[in-house]
């Protein structure tokens, strides 16, 4: 068998055009503060870089990215220097609605999504994340954050009951 050709920066570059918002609104869905998520997405796709020549072209991208994604996120809340950082406040919506009661209605949204996933434990979160926004299947989420499947599923399980628990929670109670 022969050893597949290295990537080339124009693969790189296509890579970076055709992913880069992906990798924003999942690397901001992974609980990144808005001020950092652009060093972050920029952070990932330095590893996707890095690990380009080893990815399999048969498989799908956007998991392998959401991965890569996933444990740079997790490095970066990590580092002590951002536990003792405030996070800003939620980011107004660019959402072009005709009316501005329709905006305001998305903006309550999604902030009470990012915040009912912001309490979940960033494990969980992921799983979510992939699996119920993303759409990827459990198995496709597995192999992404290299988990046993089972374990994918658990996390599915309790994540779903975590988001409900704090939308419920941020919502004052009411179902």
């Amino acid at each position: 068998m022969e050893p597949k050709p290295a990537p080339t920066r124009a693969d790189f570059n296509r890579l970076y055009e055709a992913e880069f918002d992906y990798v924003w609104s999942s690397v901001r869905r992974l609980g990144i503060p808005e001020a950092h998520v652009e060093d972050v997405a920029h952070d990932v796709f330095v590893t996707a870089w890095k690990k380009l020549g080893d990815y399999d072209t048969s498989r799908p991208v956007r998991p392998w990215l959401f991965g890569i994604a996933y444990r740079v996120a997790s490095d970066f809340r990590d580092k002590a220097w951002q536990k003792r950082e405030v996070a800003d406040a939620e980011p107004d919506s660019t959402d072009e609605r005709p009316t501005p009661e329709a905006q305001m209605e998305t903006k309550q949204a999604k902030q009470l999504v990012l915040k009912a996933m912001e309490s979940m434990p960033v494990e969980r979160r992921a799983v979510f994340v992939m699996h119920e926004l993303e759409g990827h299947g459990i198995p496709e989420v597995a192999e992404a954050l290299e988990v046993p499947l089972n374990t994918a599923y658990s996390r599915l399980r309790l994540a779903r009951r975590d988001f409900q628990e704090a939308v419920t929670r941020l919502r004052g109670g009411a179902s």
